[in-house]
C-alpha cells in the first residue's frame, strides 16, 4: 500500500526518520520505496503498510509526523464526477455504514477547484450509497483526497489510525474576540490532541505568561490564574477577577512560595511557555513538581534549534522523567519550532 505522511517543513526529516524506525521494527521489516515530495512537508511514501503503522502510532504517537492517511486509488484529476466514479467504483465497499464519516481534502496544486466542493460532491454520494451518516466534526471513518501534480490520491481509514481528526493534521479554532495571541491556539491544540479533561476549577500557574494567551485561556476554563512573568501582561487582563500577575521571573517566583509560611495550595495545572533552553525549562519544571496536586496535569513547550533538536528533546524528557511520567510528546500544527510536551504526576 501507498501513504502520505504530513509534518511541518521544519521537521519533515526527523518525521521521515520515524516512519522508516517504525517500518524497520515491524515484523516483516519490509523495505518501502524512497519517499516522493508532493508539497512542502507533504510525503508520498509507496509500499508502506499503512494498516500496521496507523496501528502502531494508534497506540503511540510519533512526536514529528502530524498526520498519516492512506491511497488506495490513483487517479488523474480532472474534475469531480472523475473522483466521484472512482469511489463509487472501488471505494464504497471500505465504508461501515453503521459508523459516521467525513470527506477531507487537500489541493496541493494551483487549480480552481476548491477542497470544501470535493468534500461536498463525495459526501453527497458516499451517504446516499452507503447510508452512512455523515459527521464532519466527529467522524469516524475518513476519506481522505489530495490532489497533487494533476492527481488525485484517495484512501479510506479509521480516523485513529489518521494521527489527526483534521485533515494532514490543520488543526483550526475559529479566533475569538479580544484574542490576545496566536500562542492560545497551542494550549487549545494541546488539550484537544492529548484529549486532557481538565479539573473543574482550581488555581493553575502559568510560568512565562506574558503577553496572557494562555492564562486568558486557562481563566477562561474556570481557572485562577497565577500568572508569572517579569514583562507586563495584555491590558485586557488587568483587573480581571481570577488573574494574579506577579511581575518575577519564575526562579525568583520559585523561592518565594518554597517559604514554610507559604500559605499556597498545590495548583491543578502548570503550564510553561517560556523561551529558554530546553534542560533548563526541564529542570525548572522538576522544581515545581512538588506545588502541583496529585491528581493535577502540566504542559510546556521545548524550544528547538535548528541544530540536533531531536537530541535536545531527549535530554529534556530525561530530565522531566525525574519527576514527572510524560503523557504524550507532540509537534502540533500551531507549536512553529517547538514541541508540546504533557506532564502527569509520577
Amino acid at each position: 500500500m501507498t501513504l502520505i505522511l504530513t509534518a511541518n517543513p521544519a521537521f519533515q526529516r526527523l518525521a521521515l526518520d520515524e516512519l522508516d524506525q517504525l517500518i524497520a521494527a515491524l515484523p516483516r521489516g519490509e523495505a518501502v520505496s524512497p519517499a516522493r515530495p508532493l508539497a512542502n512537508g507533504v510525503w508520498l511514501v509507496e509500499d508502506a503498510p499503512f494498516w500496521d503503522v496507523g496501528e502502531r502510532w494508534r497506540k503511540q504517537s510519533p512526536i514529528f509526523v502530524h498526520h498519516i492517511c492512506p491511497v488506495q486509488v490513483t487517479v488523474p484529476f480532472t474534475a469531480l464526477p472523475a473522483l466521484q466514479q472512482a469511489v463509487a467504483a472501488e471505494l464504497l465497499g471500505y465504508f461501515d455504514a453503521t459508523q459516521p464519516f467525513s470527506v477531507q481534502t487537500r489541493v496541493l496544486d494551483d487549480g480552481p477547484v476548491k477542497p470544501y466542493e470535493v468534500n461536498n460532491g463525495l459526501a453527497e454520494m458516499i451517504a446516499a450509497a452507503t447510508q452512512s451518516p455523515l459527521n464532519v466534526r466527529q467522524p469516524e471513518q475518513i476519506l481522505s483526497v489530495i490532489i497533487a501534480g494533476g492527481i488525485a490520491y484517495l484512501g479510506v481509514s479509521w480516523v485513529e489510525h489518521n494521527l489527526s481528526n483534521w485533515a494532514g493534521g490543520v488543526h483550526r479554532f475559529a479566533r475569538r474576540e479580544g484574542q490576545i495571541s496566536r500562542a492560545e491556539f497551542k494550549l487549545l491544540e494541546a488539550l484537544a490532541v492529548f484529549k486532557i479533561t481538565l479539573p473543574e476549577g482550581g488555581r493553575a500557574l502559568d510560568l512565562g505568561a506574558a503577553p496572557g494567551g494562555w492564562t486568558a485561556v486557562l481563566h477562561q476554563k474556570g481557572f485562577i490564574v497565577m500568572a508569572i512573568d517579569p514583562a507586563e501582561l495584555h491590558p485586557s487582563l488587568k483587573k480581571v477577577v481570577g488573574i494574579q500577575h506577579r511581575r518575577l521571573t519564575a526562579e525568583t517566583y520559585l523561592e518565594t512560595i518554597s517559604l514554610p509560611a507559604s500559605p499556597l495550595a498545590p495548583f491543578a495545572i502548570i503550564v510553561n511557555d517560556m523561551r529558554q533552553d530546553v534542560r533548563d525549562s526541564a529542570r525548572m519544571m522538576v522544581s515545581y513538581r512538588p506545588y502541583l496536586a496529585e491528581a493535577g496535569l502540566a504542559l510546556m513547550t521545548f524550544k528547538l534549534p535548528e541544530q540536533n533538536p531531536l537530541a535536545l528533546v531527549e535530554q529534556g524528557l530525561a530530565i522531566l522523567r525525574q519527576a514527572y511520567r510524560v503523557a504524550g510528546v507532540r509537534q502540533l500544527f500551531h507549536n512553529r519550532h517547538e514541541v508540546m510536551v504533557y506532564l502527569r504526576p509520577e
